[in-house]
């Protein structure tokens, strides 16, 4: 049987609580946020990873490390770029771009989901070419639309993927197809 890859959210930060968009600020994890990156330790309960692979932000690195894992940093696993949108609520960029998300529309300075949809599509590539299951410790945007990628639809259906912090996400096969086999578990 092909090999899963294990999604697992970073834990809280002000940020996440607060609803602002949130990728190239380095926010630390609050301490429910550390909290719930032990949990996950629980969850995981030691399971063994061909591959380990975070973002670079120290949400996520903190996340990987309080699991009880040490990741490979790489690039493709930060979080969508929001340009000019870093910091704000969706509530507050509405008030002059009425109606905007970010699924609808690219934040001025920032990635489209396209291009957040390539990063994903080589984290994915590099995962299916371990040699056993994947650890990925990332941020929620990101891997929302690096689960859409997984099941073949394109970036901005990941929008249908509610992604809480903390979680713990697994996708896997039936048979030939790729499927979502456990998704937004929190301990």
């Amino acid at each position: 049987m092909p090999h899963e890859i294990w999604l697992m959210r970073h834990g809280e930060t002000e940020w996440s609580r607060s609803g602002q968009h949130t990728s190239r600020t380095d926010l630390p994890l609050t301490e429910e946020g550390q909290r719930r990156a032990v949990r996950v330790a629980k969850v995981l309960d030691g399971k063994k990873f061909a591959l380990t692979l975070s973002s670079p932000m120290h949400r996520a690195i903190d996340t990987c490390r309080l699991a009880g894992y040490e990741g490979e940093s790489t690039n493709d696993l930060r979080e969508w770029d929001y340009g000019e949108y870093e910091g704000l609520t969706t509530a507050q960029i509405q008030k002059t771009a009425p109606g905007w998300t970010i699924w609808t529309g690219n934040p001025p300075g920032g990635e489209t989901a396209a291009q957040v949809g390539a990063r994903a599509d080589r984290v994915i590539a590099r995962a299916l070419a371990a040699d056993g299951d994947v650890a990925l410790f990332g941020h929620g945007h990101m891997l929302r639309i690096l689960a859409a990628r997984w099941v073949e639809l394109v970036p901005e259906e990941g929008s249908r993927l509610a992604l809480s912090t903390g979680s713990i996400s697994v996708l896997g096969w039936e048979r030939d197809t790729r499927v979502i086999q456990r998704w937004n578990q929190t301990a």
